[in-house]
């Protein structure tokens, strides 16, 4: 009954890894710039050593030599990645706000490095200094961008910061060839993978719309969805742990019964 057990056990584990990520996606629904996580599950086979003998055996006897190809189902997590799609559009009026409509990330720096985000909200220091919400420079072409005070702040498509007429700075959007080499390092914030330098490239068919901010694009109705699923399958699995334990006591009752 051991399989039975550590298949239910494996089951469970994978699905209790699958909530964590989904409660976090609904945790940030209202996180600007927000990617959800997905996971995928397979199962991995475990062979035996008669299971590596799949034609028959040739012989004067009519019964088989070895037993059919048993293999025991394990399920283990697969695929954990960042989900890029693009959010809705939130229109909120601020000058500062800004969103992006396609591929890429704006490029913060904080003290422990450059990173990258979606997250347009930003703000001006009293120093002019503009900044993300925890208080990071955000950079342009020309390193970190300082707006004059009382300027008139207005940004193009291209992400050309302005004064009125006067080109104060431009916004450095940047993306790579794989999104997959990105991790999320807390606080809405990505960075390559340890050991990993992908090459930064300019985002293509990208725009920067002022005064929006971009939505988590996490769907509630799906992501509840798949909690039940999750919970559910959860409690399955619990089920079959209980159901063998309750056959491993039922037999070990009887051999001792038997022996007594």
């Amino acid at each position: 009954m051991q399989d039975s057990m550590y298949s239910a056990l494996f089951g469970a584990l994978t699905n209790e890894h699958r909530l964590n990520s989904i409660t976090n996606n609904l945790a940030n629904v209202n996180t600007t710039g927000y990617k959800k996580d997905q996971l995928a599950f397979k199962d991995t086979f475990i062979m035996f050593a008669h299971d590596q003998i799949m034609e028959p055996v040739a012989t004067v006897r009519s019964k088989k030599l070895f037993p059919e190809p048993i293999h025991i189902a394990k399920p283990r997590l697969a695929v954990s990645q960042t989900d890029f799609s693009q959010g809705s559009m939130k229109m909120t009026g601020d000058s500062l706000d800004v969103a992006l409509h396609g591929e890429g990330f704006f490029k913060v720096q904080t003290p422990d490095g450059d990173y990258v985000t979606r997250n347009g909200h930003f703000r001006q220091t009293a120093d002019g200094l503009l900044v993300t919400e925890q208080g990071w420079p955000v950079l342009g072409n020309g390193g970190q961008i300082t707006i004059p005070p009382n300027a008139k702040v207005s940004i193009n498509e291209a992400g050309q910061i302005f004064n009125g007429d006067e080109l104060i700075d431009q916004l450095q959007v940047v993306t790579y060839e794989d999104l997959n080499v990105l991790e999320k390092r807390g606080r809405n914030l990505f960075q390559p993978r340890p050991g990993q330098q992908p090459a930064e490239l300019p985002p293509q068919g990208t725009t920067v719309a002022q005064g929006f901010l971009e939505a988590a694009n996490v769907e509630v109705v799906t992501e509840m969805v798949n909690m039940i699923e999750a919970q559910r399958q959860f409690e399955a699995y619990t089920k079959v742990m209980q159901s063998t334990d309750s056959l491993d006591k039922e037999a070990i009752q009887r051999v001792s019964k038997a022996r007594a």
